[in-house]
């Protein structure tokens, strides 16, 4: 993840005028994750492509929030890794028994 945002800051590093504001990145975010929620509505919800519209990859409307979401950490100083790595802690202790584990032979485990 270091890498990660150590390559979109040299990337925005090349520009003078650097960084969007917190509000405007959040903004873009919201925009790119309403379009990444509409292609998936299109490929596995109800609502069907109109003829006119293009079809685009989920896999590239992820790599848009990805970006955003990089620059606005990188933007506030965030350690993603660390940010990761915090609710991995929360899920694997909080949350450590609420969902359904599978045990070695992939069925459900009794409590």
């Amino acid at each position: 993840m270091k890498e990660l945002q150590a390559e979109v800051d040299a990337y925005i590093g090349q520009f003078k005028e650097g960084y969007f504001s917190p509000l405007a990145m959040m903004a873009r975010l919201t925009e790119e994750l309403g379009e990444l929620a509409r292609e998936i509505n299109h490929r596995y919800g109800e609502k069907p492509k109109k003829a006119t519209e293009t079809e685009k990859a989920i896999e590239e409307e992820m790599g848009d929030v990805l970006f955003v979401l990089i620059c606005l950490a990188n933007s506030l100083n965030i350690d993603l890794e660390s940010a990761h790595n915090m609710i991995m802690n929360k899920f694997n202790t909080r949350d450590k028994d609420r969902w359904t584990r599978i045990d070695d032979q992939g069925g459900k485990v009794d409590e």
